[in-house]
């Protein structure tokens, strides 16, 4: 079972009371997809681009391709063009690159621009792109290139007595202009907008930890869990970033960072695993170098002193057990961050699998569609495989989140595609801004029968005309819940209530059963399942 399931197991004569539930239906509802044959429909549409032009003109021009009226197309095409136009001469390369590679992705190209030299031109100032000339060569050198991060909170009160309240991690130069990478999770209060209370940010310089120097947030994400620093200083050696891709299990590593508040420490390890699904959107490393609180943060280079990951996390009571964020994430990020503010993932409002075909990976198994997504107004429906993506091959989940994070939200993109019979197919899909709960979205969205799919792997149809909580299983999806708990297709299945932990993130749900794999025997059950995980695109 993943680690954002759980389920227990208790008699059928349990009386479900638990408080602060919410009733079965409610709020949930269906979104139909746009009827373009109704003249209504179309009036409300092109109002509706119209609208969007002014404020994101990539969705309103993505809308008028679904919509199909060439003169409203074609005022979009000139509208972005002029705006794509604009911000490069601006030099808001970022927003010029999303408005011009769209208009690309759908066949339109301009004489005097393309996205290729855009993107040239946003990496062109990005750290972490830049040549580096302080490129540590030893390993006392890659310790100067690591720094202690401090948040300073100010002073709490524990057990009457006011003590120092401060979060100390780990970071690393990746410019010789004072840019740091570190993790969102040790600099959370300076950008949190619901903490009203007092903080400072500090870095350590390695030898100099008696002096604080100040440093600033430039830009973060909570989702990969990334955040990029500045001071202003000149580093005496500055990181080069590798490439995530040329670590296998087996090879050696070191972590560099603060361990409980010990500066300048080094230790030796190595990969465990490279495929370990701890965060929504793609694989990270398993080590096993020591990593404490403090390390968060810091540097895991390997024998060429250059950095392969990001420290983010450790399990106290298992030795060995250490995990890091692939360095291709922070390079896919960088540009972002660098322009400044919370990064935000982008996604289509689907949910599924990789394909395999025996042990090779073929595809992305579309599974379900969450209605009045991007990708349910696109077409899809569940049941396509996708293959390529603006041409690129994509064999796996994880290579077509790497392609949706290093675009960012607010783009279009042409998805190549196997429809249910197998007939390749093709669409443009707008990729908007991911959703902070997904799991519970789709919950929103949708009739409960469709929306257990996603959340425990089960499909339902209802099996009365006289009660909405009885329904039967129609489909059981490979490696989900569902199937580690032994349900079978016909299985009865009673939903009691549904509850929504918003605090601790967690939909819960009270059920009772007749699986044929356990004897028909009547159990109540209680399904969970975390707002958000790695199998939503």
């Amino acid at each position: 079972m993943n680690k954002s399931s759980f389920v227990v197991l208790f008699s059928i004569l349990f009386i479900f009371s638990l408080s602060s539930c919410r009733t079965l239906g409610g709020v949930q509802k269906e979104t139909a997809p746009l009827d373009y044959s109704n003249d209504d429909v179309i009036r409300n549409e092109i109002k509706r681009i119209n609208e969007l032009k002014q404020v994101e003109p990539v969705e309103a021009y993505w809308r008028s391709i679904l919509l199909g009226e060439e003169n409203v197309k074609n005022e979009c095409i000139s509208y972005l063009e002029e705006s794509g136009k604009k911000a490069f001469e601006e030099k808001d390369y970022i927003t010029a690159w999303r408005f011009i590679n769209s208009l690309e992705v759908t066949g339109k190209k301009l004489s005097d621009i393309d996205s290729e030299k855009i993107e040239k031109l946003i990496k062109e100032d990005v750290p972490g792109f830049m040549e580096n000339d302080k490129e540590p060569s030893s390993v006392s050198e890659c310790i100067k290139a690591t720094v202690t991060i401090l948040v300073d909170k100010g002073i709490k009160i524990t057990n009457g007595s006011g003590v120092p309240d401060r979060v100390l991690g780990s970071g690393f130069f990746i410019d010789k202009r004072g840019y740091i990478v570190t993790n969102h999770h040790v600099i959370e209060d300076m950008v949190n907008p619901s903490y009203e209370g007092y903080s400072r940010l500090y870095i350590k310089l390695s030898g100099e930890e008696n002096d604080k120097i100040p440093a600033k947030v430039i830009g973060y994400d909570s989702l990969s869990d990334l955040a990029l620093l500045k001071t202003e200083i000149i580093p005496e050696f500055v990181f080069s970033l590798g490439s995530s891709e040329e670590l296998v299990s087996g090879d050696k590593i070191n972590v560099i960072g603060a361990p409980l508040g010990l500066e300048s420490s080094i230790s030796e390890g190595i990969v465990s695993n490279t495929r370990r699904k701890l965060i929504p959107t793609g694989d990270v490393f398993q080590i096993d170098a020591p990593v404490n609180s403090g390390n968060s943060g810091g540097p895991c280079i390997d024998k060429s002193m250059r950095v392969q990951a990001v420290v983010f996390a450790g399990v106290l009571q298992a030795q060995g057990l250490n995990f890091a964020i692939p360095v291709e994430y922070l390079k896919q990020e960088l540009p972002f961050l660098y322009a400044g503010g919370e990064f935000n993932h982008s996604w289509t409002g689907c949910y599924g699998h990789t394909k395999k075909s025996g042990s090779k990976k073929t595809g992305v198994d579309v599974q379900y569609v969450m209605p009045g997504s991007s990708a349910r107004l696109a077409g899809f429906r569940g049941g396509e495989v996708i293959q390529n993506v603006n041409g690129i091959p994509v064999e796996s989940l994880e290579k077509l989140q790497g392609m949706f994070r290093e675009r960012g939200p607010g783009t279009i993109v042409n998805v190549e595609y196997l429809d249910e019979s197998g007939e390749e197919k093709n669409s443009y899909v707008y990729l908007s801004k991911r959703a902070e709960s997904p799991a519970l979205e789709m919950y929103e969205s949708d009739l409960i029968e469709n929306s257990f799919l996603p959340l425990y792997g089960m499909q339902l149809v209802p099996s009365s005309t006289t009660s909405k909580n009885y329904f039967k299983i129609t489909r059981v999806l490979e490696s989900s819940d569902a199937e580690e708990l032994q349900f079978s297709e016909n299985d009865p299945i009673t939903i009691r209530k549904v509850r929504i932990f918003k605090e601790d993130k967690y939909i819960i749900a009270q059920i009772v059963t007749r699986r044929q794999k356990k004897n028909l025997i009547d159990v109540g059950m209680v399904l969970g399942t975390a707002f958000d995980g790695p199998n939503f695109f």
